[in-house]
């Protein structure tokens, strides 16, 4: 699956409608963000169930802010709309496949119930 890019006209949509999405927040100017982008590349050719895309912080500065990143690359996952991995930094493929499969193995009805349980106690 080729790689989407996002900015705020279709950031939102793109959560709400796919169940998987991992995103790479990214900088033309950014060494190496420029290093990782054929790693990501390559394992999105592989994840068909996954959307892969990217934001390019330099002109989606608003995306960025929202999600306060302050270090590029930041990889997020969202499954079922809820963020459920956010790092800074690039990884080698292996790495990026590992998280993803383990990402695919999460129990999202535990994950709601998670926090479910921790917004209760927070009230």
């Amino acid at each position: 699956m080729a790689v989407i890019e996002l900015d705020t006209t279709n950031f939102e949509q793109t959560i709400q409608d796919k169940d998987f999405v991992m995103v790479d927040f990214w900088a033309p100017w950014c060494g190496p963000c420029r290093s990782f982008a054929p790693v990501y590349d390559k394992v999105s050719e592989d994840y068909d169930d996954i959307v892969f895309a990217k934001v390019n912080t330099e002109e989606h500065q608003a995306l960025a802010g929202h999600f306060q990143i302050r270090s590029i690359p930041t990889l997020m996952i969202f499954r079922d709309q809820i963020i459920i991995y956010s790092q800074p930094g690039a990884m080698p493929e292996g790495a990026l496949r590992e998280l993803l499969d383990k990402a695919r193995e999460l129990d999202m009805d535990e994950v709601r119930r998670q926090i479910a349980e921790q917004n209760a106690g927070d009230a």
